[in-house]
Order: C-alpha cells, then sequence, then structure tokens
C-alpha cells in the first residue's frame, strides 16, 4: 500500500515543541496550503493540514520555523481517533512528518536575534536535505556513495 504527501505551504502558527514521559521530541504545526486553482472570478481556496514531527525533526521544525515561514513536509498520512469533553468520539487527520525542508530564502530569524545556530550550520552537521523524524520502528533507507551510484547507474538500473 502507499500512503505519501508533500504539501508545500506556511505555517499557521509557531511549531509547539513537547516531549513525551520518555523525553522524546514531538511538534506539533500547522501548515496552509493554497490551492492551485480557482474559478473563473472566485479566489483561490486554503488548505490546512496538522503536521507532527518526531525526535530531531520536531527539534529542528521548532528552531527554525516560525509562524508565516514557508515550509515544506513530507510523511504519510495518520487517522487519530480521539474523544472530546462531551464524550463525542471524534477522528482527526494529521500528517506524520518524515521530512521537513525550507520552502524560502527568508533569512533565518534565529541569526537575526543573536545567538543560536544558524540553518546553514544546521545542514553541516546534518544534511542539506532536511531533517529526518521518522519513529525508531520506522525502516531505515539505504544510503549509496556516489561510487555505489555511478557503478550502478553503469548497468541501466537505479539505486531504488
Amino acid at each position: 500500500m502507499l500512503n505519501t504527501i508533500s504539501i508545500a505551504g506556511r505555517l499557521t502558527k509557531d511549531p509547539e515543541l513537547r516531549y513525551t514521559q520518555n523525553q522524546i521530541a514531538v511538534c506539533s504545526y500547522s501548515v496552509a496550503v493554497e490551492r492551485d486553482y480557482a474559478g473563473q472570478g472566485q479566489q483561490r481556496e486554503t488548505d490546512f493540514f496538522d503536521c507532527v514531527a518526531w525526535r530531531q525533526g520536531g527539534e529542528f521544525v521548532s528552531r527554525y520555523f516560525h509562524k508565516g515561514d514557508m515550509i515544506i513536509v513530507t510523511g504519510r498520512m495518520q487517522a487519530r481517533d480521539w474523544t472530546d469533553n462531551n464524550g463525542n468520539k471524534r477522528r482527526s487527520w494529521e500528517i506524520q512528518v518524515d521530512h521537513n525542508y525550507f520552502g524560502g530564502n527568508k533569512t533565518d530569524s534565529q541569526s537575526s536575534q543573536g545567538g543560536g545556530q544558524s540553518a546553514a550550520d544546521y545542514y553541516a552537521q546534518h544534511g542539506q536535505y532536511g531533517a529526518q523524524s521518522a519513529p525508531a520502528s520506522a525502516p531505515a533507507h539505504p544510503q549509496y556513495t556516489q561510487q555505489q551510484f555511478t557503478e550502478e547507474e553503469d548497468d541501466g538500473e537505479l539505486p531504488f
């Protein structure tokens, strides 16, 4: 089965970072995504996606993203059942985030506030393609060196 989603939009408020009882970081945030189309004489509608990023990915979003920032998110849609204060059963859909990426060319607000690690420094330490935040139970994806990729590419087969 396939359950993959990628969105690009703006944060509707500052990300909310919390920790579980086992001290695992979990960050919640909402992304507003404007639709690509609009009916004639109408304005484009906006969809709002609730996102949950775990571990380093959650800390990454909490540190470097703020309300209004452009963000690109990849992950999977997941339903969460819950009971409201009146005892009614509810269901919410949210994106369980695998990767977060910078979506704009905005200057890093951390460095302008004085102190903190810049986004460029973070990428130098953790890789340029964003932080992974998949739960520990998620399968690891194989990593290929340039040499492995070149050899496999020469055979006409891609490494994935």
